[in-house]
């Protein structure tokens, strides 16, 4: 059975590709993270800069160009079709200090909407910049610290509505 892969480029280009594609494509590992590849007999160096497997998230560069992907499998598109999401809703509510710190600054003010991992806030602790990024997509509530102030371990910092 020929499998489908959809993968969406930069959020604005979408691309079909079956398992064959694939296969058939001249690619040659010249390390760990980068190809060279032939289409068409063009060459093209392709290098993997990050990738989270996980959420099936790649940062490819491909000669000069840098790319963001996305790469949804037949079971990713089945799970859409039915309208389904894949991966756990996130639920939470609020945002606590994870260690006592310093607030350096804070990027969001009430009423905005954020989406996950926009960053929230800048804690320094143990002389390092910690960005507390947003957990999931969502309005802020209400904003509980200011702009230097210290903080506590476990101290609510931000709620969402």
């Amino acid at each position: 059975m020929n499998k489908k892969f959809k993968v969406n480029v930069n959020h604005d280009m979408s691309l079909n590709i079956m398992d064959q594609d694939i296969s058939s494509l001249d690619a040659l590992p010249t390390s760990e993270t980068t190809y060279h590849i032939l289409k068409d007999n063009k060459p093209f160096l392709a290098e993997i800069l990050s990738s989270d497997f996980n959420k099936k998230k790649y940062t490819i560069k491909v000669n000069t160009s840098t790319y963001e992907t996305v790469i949804s499998d037949d079971l990713d598109l089945l799970i859409n079709e039915m309208g389904f999401s894949t991966g756990s809703t996130k639920n939470v509510d609020a945002i606590h200090a994870p260690m006592p710190g310093l607030i350096l600054e804070i990027n969001v003010s009430i009423g905005q909407t954020v989406k996950e991992e926009d960053p929230l806030l800048i804690l320094e602790a143990m002389k390092m910049e910690n960005v507390i990024a947003s957990p999931r997509t969502g309005t802020i509530k209400s904003i509980s610290i200011n702009k230097g102030e210290a903080v506590e371990k476990k101290q609510l910092l931000i709620e969402f509505e």
